[in-house]
């Protein structure tokens, strides 16, 4: 099936998660002025902390709350943990803010916009610069090729390549390419640039930091597909964060920005500043979702999930279509 690569590395994560719960207990939450702000950076911690920390420290200034800034290691560990209480607010890509919203009592304040005011960003596929490796070659499957897919969760390194690529193509990674390796963008950039894996999975935000910190890295990376527009991340809160508190935390996010400073601190992040946004800002990932599903049903032959899955797909899609057709 499309999505079984996903779901071993979900079950891979969630075995960290276990762990992570037993040691850290219930729930953190205990004084509503301490915050815990959780963030899955783009590269490693010790290179994204940097970038964060200055946005958090004006967080508390201007907020008067205690907050923690925490950096966790995949978004399953990053759902589960708020979905325990120990984790208030985060930072998301699209896919595991839909998961926050379903399954860990929290909702979108507000949808990020990149340096350019937009509000999407695209997926890609990479590739060594001097491999002559072509789309059309990692389409031919064969198991020739070694491949880097995204973390299970990652709405640009495993859902869109499903969604967009592989999926209208009836082609199941495992069964494709001769070895399939989970990994973050960062890791994935640098494994394509050494020649450890052929073909990874990216986005283009993520190839901005590679080209930051790693131009030599960044210089043996070539990019050979690249999907349509998807949601950019978001800013999600627990519902049971006081309401007075969430909207000190809305209306910060929603104001940043505006000082040469506050640019500095968000040119650092490549964002380009933050946009109100509630939960159906979600819906192209919803769509994106039921084509996987609607696909894999397909592949099956069961004729009753396929009508179920259709009935899914096109009721998400037409209410895309009809937010589309309403946007200035």
């Amino acid at each position: 099936m499309i999505g079984s690569i996903a779901r071993r590395a979900l079950l891979a994560g969630a075995l960290g998660v276990t762990a992570l719960l037993t040691a850290c207990g219930d729930s953190e939450a205990e004084d509503p002025n301490r915050i815990v702000f959780a963030v899955l950076p783009a590269e490693s911690q010790a290179a994204s902390e940097p970038l964060w920390a200055p946005l958090i420290e004006d967080l508390e200034a201007e907020t008067g709350l205690d907050i923690e800034l925490r950096f966790v290691p995949n978004y399953t560990v990053l759902v589960e943990t708020m979905r325990a209480g120990q984790i208030q607010v985060a930072w998301m890509s699209a896919l595991p803010a839909l998961d926050a919203t379903r399954r860990s009592n929290a909702h979108i304040i507000g949808r990020i916009e990149n340096r350019e005011g937009e509000t999407h960003y695209r997926s890609v596929l990479i590739t060594q610069a001097n491999s002559g490796i072509t789309l059309e070659d990692v389409m031919a499957c064969g198991q020739r090729l070694s491949f880097g897919m995204g973390d299970a969760r990652s709405t640009s390194g495993t859902l869109a390549p499903l969604a967009f690529l592989f999926g209208p193509a009836e082609i199941e990674p495992s069964e494709c390419f001769r070895e399939v390796r989970p990994a973050n963008h960062q890791a994935n950039a640098l494994a394509v640039a050494n020649g450890q894996v052929d073909v990874a999975t990216n986005n283009d935000v993520g190839l901005l930091f590679t080209e930051r910190q790693n131009p030599r890295a960044f210089a043996n990376i070539r990019v050979i597909w690249e999907s349509p527009p998807i949601p950019e991340s978001a800013i999600v809160v627990r519902n049971d964060v006081d309401p007075a508190v969430t909207e000190r935390i809305r209306s910060f996010f929603l104001t940043y920005g505006d000082t040469p400073q506050e640019r500095e601190v968000l040119d650092g992040l490549e964002y380009g500043g933050f946009q109100a946004a509630d939960d159906s800002y979600l819906d192209p990932v919803r769509e994106m979702e039921a084509s996987v599903d609607l696909m894999e049903a397909r592949r099956s032959g069961d004729q009753t999930r396929i009508a179920a899955a259709q009935a899914t797909f096109d009721e998400i899609h037409a209410r895309v279509t009809a937010a589309q057709e309403v946007q200035p």
